[in-house]
């Protein structure tokens, strides 16, 4: 038994004075005298014993009474079981991210976890608040009430361990005590083992009810016709006896096509043909579970022909011109003594074909061409140089050539993984009819291989930035060093080298993604590109390069949907954004990985826990129960007892 205030024990002294009072009795007696008391002899025998037992009654009522008050105002109390940790700051991060919206017993999980912190968290307890997006340091939970009710799902995926390195940061000399709300979806041990050692982690682990759940993962144009896109959707099924569900494209809310989706597989990919024209809609489907994976908003713009120049002898050009055709593009040949420098900003990509020499000033102005969004492709020459080609390489990453072989070898292998292959193939392909190159040079490059020859060696490779690629040839390819240009290979290969950053194709990307994207545009120093909606309005990170602009949204728009692109009021671009799928699969609720942590059922449990643990037990009232009870005895013996 510890006292708060023990010095109010010396008080006990005090017991002294009922002691003394009734020892020591000033009261005389006054003797009267009749004629005959033989009768009141044994009365009077009598009422001293009775008078006797009430005084040591009232004394030890006195005593007790006299204790209790002092007991009481010294405030004994028992010490707390976990009094080490009474000091303990707390942090909540309540996870609001989208496998949030899943339904548990009682409703939505993340509308129930904030309903219960409204309901039962302390009124006095300061504590610190976060979330994926936002942070609330120091409040309490009538300051973030309002706050509370009007959370929003956040685009953001759950990332536990940056809020816990966030905590991390917020130094302080006391403990900490962390309670973390969570699905456990996508949650990894490795980024538990990262908090310190002095954080006591609580996990409160709302369950969904139904784990199966249907998501629309991607849209690509698969063909494109004379008068038509064939557009492939992919969509995964999670969990178990998923039902057919219809999913369906509009186009600025007009449908244009619907059909029914059955799930064979955990995968499936449906095909539809629209109008080849500019589109500003979405692919929708019917599904009961989460929300916001049921629809994907995309655009495809109207079809810009792309700016293609050719650097080299014009009849080693020829196969170019077979495929950049005028329908979709601006080809050009020129030779290096004939090249207009000015004319190479305005390019949206550059073939550097064969040039047995690059001057200098080419090597320059190519720099700044590829660092302001151009694509560049550079097919050497057997009379190249290394020294001239490695020293114009190093401008864009860790490419070089090596030695040059005079030895046949054949490209017999495709990276279907790189991205210049995407949506190339339907199938990979193991038995095409394989080109062949009578010499080529070694080529050592840190990025892996589009095409490779039949003795691993690299026959295509590239080296890559933000906003535009150099794509590196081994070897010559004119007809008399190899057959690469009667290969199948040829027009998709050359085909998506020209036209990977031109906005030809879907524009949909993901909030939080930081990948940029180029609009055609002339813009002056001080003019501004501005992203909006009906809704929503914003700026997003620009610079200017030449007669493009480079956007970077990060994590704008706060809501996924489709936008424009506006140069005050004129209209440049339709652009549409949406949520990253992560947080679609409910079956990846990591809860094994929470078993080493405390966990609690609710938040009310929580705190039920952290009082029963952390406070001391005061019993001092009890002293002021038995005080009263003491002077009520007291009471009852000085008026009933005779």
């Amino acid at each position: 038994m510890q006292f708060r205030h023990p010095e109010i024990l010396y008080f006990l002294f005090l017991l002294i004075v009922p002691i003394l009072v009734h020892l020591f009795q000033f009261r005389r007696f006054k003797k009267e005298y009749f004629t005959n008391v033989r009768f009141l002899k044994a009365l009077t025998v009598q009422t001293r014993k009775s008078s006797k037992i009430k005084k040591w009654l009232l004394l030890s009522t006195r005593l007790l009474l006299l204790s209790c008050i002092i007991f009481a105002f010294a405030q004994p109390n028992f010490k707390a079981k976990d009094n080490e940790n009474t000091t303990n700051e707390l942090y909540i991060i309540l996870d609001n991210s989208f496998s949030m919206q899943a339904k548990g017993k009682k409703g939505e999980l993340l509308k129930r976890a904030v309903q219960e912190l409204l309901e039962d968290t302390p009124e006095n307890t300061t504590f610190s608040l976060l979330t994926n997006s936002e942070n609330y340091w120091n409040t309490d939970i009538k300051s973030i009430r309002n706050t509370l009710q009007n959370i929003k799902y956040s685009a953001i995926p759950f990332q536990l361990d940056y809020a816990l390195a966030k905590i991390n940061s917020h130094k302080s000399a006391f403990k900490k005590d962390i309670v973390i709300i969570t699905d456990a979806v996508g949650i990894e041990t490795k980024k538990l083992k990262k908090s310190d050692q002095n954080e006591l982690i609580h996990f409160i682990t709302p369950k969904a009810e139904q784990k199966n759940n249907v998501a629309i993962d991607s849209v690509f144009i698969h063909e494109t016709l004379d008068n038509f896109y064939e557009i492939t959707v992919d969509l995964s099924a999670y969990g178990s006896g998923i039902k057919p569900i219809p999913i369906a494209i509009y186009n600025q809310n007009k449908l244009i096509a619907k059909t029914i989706v059955d799930f064979e597989t955990k995968k499936k990919s449906i095909n539809f043909t629209i109008p080849k024209q500019a589109f500003h809609g979405y692919v929708s489907i019917t599904d009961n579970r989460l929300p916001y994976d049921n629809t994907l908003y995309f655009s495809i713009s109207e079809i810009k022909k792309a700016n293609i120049i050719s650097i080299g002898e014009a009849e080693k050009s020829n196969f170019l011109s077979r495929i950049y055709t005028s329908d979709e593009f601006n080809f050009n040949n020129s030779t290096i003594s004939s090249l207009d420098y000015n004319a190479i900003e305005k390019q949206d990509a550059i073939v550097l074909n064969e040039l047995d020499e690059i001057p200098q000033a080419l090597q320059s102005t190519l720099k700044s061409f590829v660092q302001k969004g151009g694509n560049l492709i550079v097919i050497p020459s057997a009379k190249n140089s290394i020294a001239n080609m490695n020293t114009f390489l190093m401008n864009f990453g860790a490419i070089q050539f090596k030695n040059f072989e005079n030895v046949e070898k054949l490209i017999t292998k495709i990276n279907f993984n790189h991205p210049l292959f995407t949506s190339v193939f339907e199938n990979k392909i193991n038995n095409f009819q394989y080109p062949r190159t009578n010499g080529s040079f070694r080529l050592s490059s840190s990025s892996p291989a589009a095409l490779s020859n039949d003795d691993q060696s690299t026959f295509l490779s590239s080296v890559s930035n933000s906003i535009s690629t150099v794509y590196v040839f081994s070897a010559p390819i004119n007809t008399s060093n190899s057959n690469f240009q009667q290969s199948p290979l040829i027009v998709p290969v050359f085909y998506k080298m020209a036209i990977s950053n031109h906005n030809n194709g879907i524009n949909n990307l993901t909030i939080g993604n930081s990948n940029p994207f180029l609009v055609d545009v002339l813009l002056s120093k001080d003019a501004v590109l501005t992203v909006k909606n009906a809704t929503e309005q914003f700026i997003p990170i620009q610079q200017i390069l030449n007669n493009k602009v480079k956007l970077v949204f990060n994590d704008y728009p706060e809501q996924a949907g489709n936008f424009e692109i506006f140069n005050q009021d004129e209209k440049l671009e339709n652009i549409s954004f949406n949520y990253g799928r992560t947080e679609s699969d409910l079956a990846a609720a990591n809860e094994k990985t929470l078993s080493d942590y405390k966990s609690t059922d609710s938040i009310a449990s929580f705190f039920d826990t952290l009082q029963t643990n952390r406070m001391d037990n005061q019993i001092w009232k009890w002293f002021v129960i038995f005080a009263l009870l003491f002077l009520s005895i007291e009471t009852a013996i000085t008026r009933f007892v005779k």
